[in-house]
């Protein structure tokens, strides 16, 4: 269902700097920077780091950085300003208070003093007698005075939204249709939490309209969401934008696509030498198509020739040996002298081989043997059958769960350093009562598929977080096939 825009577009990406910039961030940007552009109109970055117990400042850079790399320029962003900043909401947290009070004022919001306690143990209720899950509206009808009193004695509280109880909420969707919700089945939102700082769903709705955002273009996950946001609209009295929601990127098994089986992170894939024109091509074809067989177009083809007429709601299969294919392709036309310079540029970096130097000069007599020495640091997926990878009397399954437990630590570090990789696997060591040479052996064959490596905090500092994690996943994967802990490697016998 496609829909004539009479206007130059606005349309924007709102990534939260709480990780990795994630391949999803890219396809999401990709479509709002080519329907903004087929369309003569601006494409916007707004970064929502409100979420403050999650939110990591070298994650904001990392998704600038990424997104540049990607091969898509914004029009206004926390980088280069614009008409309507600034553009990170932590920035513009006077308006959310404003647009809270502005709800609560009309009768259209209320003020919940519900402890978290209390919450706690209403979710506890509802799982034990199998009821939905829901806040009760327990706040919802204290008188205005009470609430006023309570607020001015300093009792702590969060904003919910009044959510129609009855009727049903629609919105048209440019490639879904008429989306349809029942106002029944939604809970009374939380607007501003306790800290000040509003939610996702207040923030997102009064910057687009600050920001005159005409379309939002977001994944599917947002579809339960949308009915929330539109009836927020109406209670401001503002104009919708136009709504579409994207196929969410699926693992080849269908699943969601997680870093748990395909790699997900943007930096992942520009580590690997995945060209950014072939990215592109390749998540275009994530519900899009150029028409016929055609699966080889460049990002201004598709903006000469975009429609939503000719999406698919058909769920987009992040097949990762398909994007190796695309990339091969890309490849074939480069020049020699182009390889050349990528190589200098990607591969073989002056500050990536400043780090390998100094883990491997003192093992070296001459420079041909630095290669032998330094392969993995270059070498993408690495294979396990032929190394002991096994501690003697541990079985796979066992090892799979230690580096189970050892990724989510490395995924809470603030800061990937070798002092934080040490802190985070002695402490491992020391909370397991494990010998640290039965972590530390495993490791060192997932990350290097040797066993003879440069010092192994180094080693994994080096290769950096994306890379490890992926490693450390086939190594998983490999373990969990290993029933029975491998026989110690017999000793040579002597002459």
């Amino acid at each position: 269902m496609s829909h004539a825009v009479t206007t130059p577009p606005r349309v924007r990406i709102a990534p939260s700097p709480t990780g990795d910039p994630h391949i999803g961030t890219a396809y999401i940007a990709l479509f709002n920077y080519v329907f903004a552009k087929k369309h003569g109109g601006k494409f916007i970055i707004r970064i929502e780091d409100t979420d403050r117990t999650r939110y990591r400042a070298e994650s904001e850079a990392m998704i600038l950085d990424a997104i540049k790399w990607f091969g898509i320029q914004w029009d206004e962003g926390p980088d280069i300003g614009g008409p309507y900043g600034p553009y990170k909401q932590s920035e513009r947290l006077p308006l959310y208070q404003k647009a809270a009070d502005t709800l609560i004022q009309k009768g259209a919001a209320y003020r919940c003093f519900c402890t978290v306690e209390r919450l706690d143990k209403l979710r506890e209720v509802q799982a034990a007698n199998k009821l939905p899950p829901g806040y009760d509206r327990h706040c919802r009808n204290v008188s205005s005075e009470d609430s006023d009193k309570r607020a001015l004695a300093g009792e702590k509280f969060t904003v919910r939204f009044k959510m129609p109880t009855s009727g049903v909420t629609t919105f048209d969707d440019q490639i879904r249709g008429k989306v349809e919700f029942e106002n029944a089945r939604l809970d009374d939102l939380v607007l501003l939490k306790a800290d000040g700082f509003p939610t996702y769903h207040l923030a997102s709705v009064v910057d687009d309209n600050a920001m005159k955002i005409t379309h939002v273009i977001r994944g599917e996950e947002w579809v339960s969401s949308t009915p929330k946001h539109v009836l927020l609209y109406e209670a401001f009295g503002w104009q919708a934008p136009s709504f579409t929601h994207l196929n969410l990127l699926r693992n080849t098994d269908k699943s969601k696509i997680s870093k748990r089986k395909n790699p997900t992170s943007i930096l992942y894939y520009r580590r690997k030498g995945i060209l950014p024109a072939a990215l592109r091509n390749f998540l275009a074809l994530m519900g899009w198509s150029l028409g016929g067989d055609q699966e080889i177009f460049s990002t201004e083809t598709m903006i000469e020739n975009f429609s939503w007429d000719r999406f698919s709601l058909g769920g987009p299969v992040f097949d990762l040996t398909k994007l190796l294919w695309m990339n091969s392709q890309y490849l074939k036309e480069l020049s020699n002298d182009t390889w050349v310079k990528l190589l200098r540029d990607q591969v073989f970096t002056e500050s990536y081989l400043k780090q390998i130097v100094p883990l491997v000069k003192e093992r070296v007599q001459a420079f041909e043997e630095f290669i032998p020495n330094t392969d993995f640091f270059f070498a993408g997926d690495l294979k396990y059958e032929n190394t002991p990878i096994l501690p003697k009397g541990v079985a796979g399954k066992v090892v799979a769960n230690w580096f189970s437990d050892v990724l989510e630590a490395f995924e809470s570090l603030d800061e990937w350093s070798v002092p934080k990789i040490k802190e985070v696997m002695e402490n491992f060591v020391e909370q397991n009562k494990i010998k640290a040479k039965d972590l530390f052996m495993p490791m060192r064959v997932a990350v290097s598929g040797t066993l003879v490596s440069p010092p192994l905090m180094e080693t994994i500092h080096v290769l950096g977080k994306e890379m490890v994690r992926r490693r450390m996943r086939l190594a998983m994967d490999y373990l969990k096939t290993q029933k029975e802990p491998a026989p110690s490697p017999a000793k040579p016998e002597k002459a």
